[in-house]
């Protein structure tokens, strides 16, 4: 099923954009950052608020960042904290950031910066935060070493526990930390995805022969991934059975390049790419850890897993992000500064 957009836009990036992030800590509203990739002007971070009427995203600050956003993560426990990954000079850096307590003013101040990520060699690719509650670690990922942190926001400190190199591995770019083993990511280079252990900083099984662009573990279901690839389109995986895929969602036309899990309906996925298509997705996979029941309620297998794809873009999506408020609403961010906020209400089959 395809069709155009029925959703609410935002209009006010002004900028090229590829960065948007659900504030998981707003239990509140449904509430997203998204940052700007300008090459000639100063950038911004807009913080983005659905109104209670539930008819328009509103504005409620805009700050002003010094470089192109190129990763950028909300931090899951503290809505006034998130991370960026920008360029510096000829190389990249990683920041955290605060939002000021009086963001709501006409001219918002500068954010606070409580501290960088430095020590990397190579490229930042981008900051990872456990999603799961609050932890006082962090991990930072370059093309060629994963930095674990030990982070204190109230004394502004970060400090490396330990790293790992990527050692043969060709150009290492993102990836995910596990929701249900936070001694455990999974990390993609241009060729594989590897799971880590953190402990020890090892790499262990792997996904070998993969053009992966995206990474996404299934927050109700241990051991299942989705991974966004070149070839492919979606694939899910067993970590525990890594020789097949369970299922391929072949659904874009061109590169697929992200890939998330809905936070409550651990069936529904979405994907994007440079088709300028969004894909929603109802995928099914048997698995003994299972948490609660599919959107339909029932263990009746749907023949066709996609469900619809969002076709009303002029551009490239590189982002997207469910709202942890309300699971029924997810944000795409297309490369021309559109972000558009749609509801899969419709789509959720009923008992």
């Amino acid at each position: 099923m395809q069709g155009g957009s029925s959703g609410i836009v935002y209009g006010g990036l002004n900028y090229q954009a590829r960065c948007i992030a659900d504030v998981r800590a707003d239990a509140g509203s449904t509430t997203f950052l998204a940052g700007t990739l300008s090459l000639k002007e100063e950038n911004e971070v807009h913080l983005i608020r659905l109104s209670p009427a539930e008819s328009e995203l509103v504005c409620e600050g805009l700050f002003y960042h010094p470089n192109e956003i190129w990763d950028l993560k909300s931090c899951p426990f503290d809505h006034r904290v998130f991370s960026t990954v920008y360029t510096s000079g000829e190389g990249y850096g990683a920041t955290v950031w605060k939002i000021p307590e009086l963001y709501g003013q006409s001219n918002s101040p500068q954010l606070e910066q409580l501290f960088t990520l430095d020590g990397h060699a190579g490229k930042i690719r981008c900051v990872l935060w456990w999603p799961v509650g609050k932890h006082d670690k962090l991990i930072s990922i370059d093309d060629r070493s994963i930095f674990l942190w030990n982070i204190d926001a109230s004394t502004k400190s970060a400090k490396v526990i330990s790293q790992g190199s990527a050692d043969m591995l060709p150009n290492l770019r993102g990836g995910a930390w596990d929701p249900h083993n936070h001694n455990s990511i999974a990390a993609i280079s241009d060729s594989s995805l590897h799971l880590w252990d953190l402990r020890a900083m090892q790499k262990s099984v792997a996904i070998e022969h993969a053009h992966i662009r995206d990474v996404d573990y299934n927050p109700k279901k241990q051991n299942i991934i989705a991974t966004a690839e070149d070839e492919f389109g979606l694939r899910l995986w067993d970590l525990r059975m890594l020789k097949h895929p369970l299922k391929d969602l072949p659904g874009h036309s061109h590169w697929t390049w992200s890939v998330r899990h809905n936070p409550e309906y651990d069936e529904l996925i979405l994907s994007s790419g440079t088709d300028s298509t969004v894909n929603l997705w109802l995928a099914e996979v048997g698995n003994e850890n299972s948490g609660p029941e599919s959107p339909s309620g029932s263990p009746k297998r749907q023949e066709e897993p996609l469900l619809h794809s969002y076709t009303d873009y002029e551009d490239s999506i590189y982002g997207i992000a469910w709202s942890s408020h309300d699971p029924s609403l997810f944000a795409s961010l297309s490369y021309d500064g559109r972000v558009v906020l749609e509801s899969v209400k419709p789509y959720l089959q009923r008992k």
